[in-house]
C-alpha cells in the first residue's frame, strides 16, 4: 500500500482543519491516494502531484462576461490574449467578452481585498485564477503558509460563487528549471524547494476546488514537465519560464493558455471541410459556408477562424509556435479538417493561400489539419487584427484598474471614474468587433 509523502500528510493535516478534507470522494482523504505519472528521470524523483480531476463539458455560455486574474504572470498579458483572443476568433458563437485583471506581485489576499470593486463590479459571469506563486513565498514548503493561502484562495473562490459566478481555480506555473528568482535572498533555498512548494499548494487547489464544487486548471504539472521537456529538445538555453524564472515568454504562455482554455472544456474544432472529389462536391461545418466546388478547387466563407501563427523558429522560448510543440494545442483545440475522400490518384498537392503541401489519398481520407500543416494561411492577416485589437484593450484594463480605479480619481469618486474609464474603454472593445470579419479563401486539391 501506498504510504503518503511527509509532503501529503501535511497537506491532509492542512485541508482537515479546514474542512477540505472532509468531503466523499475528496483525493486528499485517500490513504493510497492516485498520482500523475512522472518522467523517468531523477529530477522528478521527489515529486508525486496528485492525479488532476477529469475536466468536464464545457463550462462557457453564450455571451459569458470571463475575468482572467492572477499576478504578475496575468499582468504580463500573454497568456489572457491568446484566451480571449481564441475565444473571440474561433468560438465566435458563443459571443464571449473579457477583461483581464493581472497585478504584479499579488497573492490571493491581495485580490480578495480588490476583487469586490475591480471586478465585480463589472458583474463577471465566469472567472479563471492564477495564484500561488507570490503566495508560496519562494521558500520551502511551510504548514503555517499553506494554511494561510488555503483560507484566502478559498475565500476567493467563495466570493466569486456567492455572487454567482462560474470559476476555474488555477494552480501557479512552476520556477524553470534550475533557475533562483533574483528577488530570492536566501542563498540555501534550491530550486527543487520552491517547485516542491509550489507542488504541493497545486494540490491543495484540488483539494479547494473540489470542496468547492469549481473547475480546476492544472497549470503547475504542465509547466513543470514541459519546462523540462523543452531544454531535452532545444538545450539548457531554453527558458520556458523566462529568465528569471517565473515570467515566461510567448512559448511559456502557450502552455499556460492551453491550460485554462482546455479546463473550460472546449473541443478545439474549428471546423471541417468535406469533399468528394468523384462527384465534385463539399459541405462545410458550422461557421463555414462552400460558395463553390469546382474541378478541385473549393471556395468558402469562414465565419470562425483557427487560432494562427507566424511562421517562427520552433525553437525559441519567445515563439508562440514553440510553445505549441509542448502541449498538443493543435490536436486539442485547434482543428481546422480537410476530409477528401473518392480520390482516384495515390497522392495529391493541397494548395492553401500561398503554400501547398502534398498528401496520399489516405491521409486526406482520414482528414488533415489545415492549421496545423499551414502556419502562415488565409486567415493570418485578419487573426492578427483581432489579436492586436484585443491587446489594446487589455492594455488599456491595466491603466483602467491600476492607475485610475487605485489613483486619485478612483479614491475621489469611482462611480465617476468607472463612468470615464467606460466611455474610454467601449470603442477599444468594439474595435475587436470589428476586425472579426469573414474570411474567403480557396482550397485547392490537384491531382500528382
Amino acid at each position: 500500500m501506498h504510504t503518503p509523502s511527509l509532503r501529503l500528510r501535511d497537506l491532509i493535516c492542512c485541508l482537515t482543519l479546514l474542512g477540505l478534507a472532509t468531503l466523499p470522494g475528496t483525493p486528499l482523504l485517500a490513504a493510497e491516494t492516485e498520482t500523475e505519472a512522472v518522467p523517468a528521470d531523477a529530477y522528478f524523483e521527489k515529486f508525486h502531484p496528485l492525479k488532476a480531476p477529469a475536466i468536464g463539458p464545457l463550462l462557457l455560455k453564450e455571451g459569458d462576461r470571463l475575468a482572467i486574474c492572477g499576478d504578475s504572470i496575468t499582468e504580463q498579458k500573454m497568456y489572457s490574449l491568446i484566451i480571449e483572443t481564441y475565444l473571440t476568433a474561433c468560438v465566435p458563437t458563443l459571443k464571449i467578452t473579457a477583461r483581464q485583471y493581472g497585478w504584479g506581485g499579488e497573492t490571493a489576499e491581495g485580490f480578495l481585498n480588490r476583487m469586490k470593486q475591480d471586478c465585480l463590479t463589472f458583474k463577471p459571469t465566469i472567472a479563471t485564477l492564477s495564484y500561488g506563486m507570490n503566495d508560496h513565498a519562494y521558500a520551502p514548503f511551510d504548514q503555517k503558509r499553506a494554511t494561510w493561502y488555503t483560507e484566502r484562495y478559498t475565500a476567493v473562490v467563495k466570493t466569486f460563487t456567492d455572487a454567482g459566478v462560474r470559476v476555474v481555480l488555477g494552480s501557479a506555473g512552476s520556477i524553470g528549471k534550475g533557475k533562483i528568482p533574483p528577488w530570492v535572498r536566501n542563498k540555501a533555498i534550491t530550486n527543487e524547494d520552491m517547485n516542491l512548494t509550489l507542488c504541493a499548494f497545486r494540490d491543495i487547489d484540488i483539494g479547494i476546488a473540489a470542496q468547492q464544487g469549481v473547475r480546476f486548471a492544472d497549470v503547475f504539472w504542465p509547466m513543470f514537465t514541459a519546462g523540462f521537456t523543452s531544454q531535452k529538445l532545444y538545450g539548457e538555453g531554453y527558458n520556458l519560464n523566462g529568465g528569471d524564472g517565473v515570467h515566461p515568454g510567448w512559448a511559456g504562455h502557450v502552455v499556460m493558455a492551453y491550460c485554462y482554455l482546455k479546463a473550460l472544456g472546449l473541443d478545439g474544432a474549428i471546423g471541417t471541410i468535406s469533399v468528394d472529389l468523384k462527384a465534385n462536391h463539399a459541405t462545410g461545418s458550422d461557421g463555414h459556408v462552400i460558395d463553390g466546388c469546382e474541378n478541385g478547387t473549393i471556395s468558402v466563407t469562414s465565419s470562425r477562424y483557427p487560432y494562427c501563427v507566424d511562421d517562427e523558429p520552433a525553437n525559441r522560448d519567445s515563439a508562440v509556435r514553440s510553445g505549441m510543440t509542448l502541449v498538443p494545442f493543435a490536436k486539442d483545440l485547434n482543428r481546422l479538417m480537410l476530409v477528401a475522400t473518392n480520390a482516384p490518384a495515390a497522392s495529391y498537392e493541397v494548395t492553401w493561400g500561398q503554400q501547398s503541401k502534398t498528401y496520399t489519398a489516405e491521409q486526406l481520407a482520414a482528414g488533415v489539419n489545415l492549421a496545423e500543416d499551414f502556419l502562415v494561411n488565409p486567415f493570418s492577416a485578419a487573426f492578427k487584427q483581432v489579436l492586436t485589437a484585443v491587446a489594446a484593450k487589455q492594455r488599456y484594463e491595466t491603466k483602467q484598474v491600476k492607475e485610475v480605479f487605485h489613483g486619485k480619481e478612483g479614491k475621489a469618486d469611482f462611480a465617476k471614474a468607472v463612468e470615464r474609464t467606460e466611455a474610454e474603454r467601449a470603442p477599444l472593445e468594439a474595435a475587436i468587433g470589428a476586425a472579426l470579419v469573414p474570411v474567403r479563401h480557396q482550397i485547392r486539391i490537384v491531382a500528382k
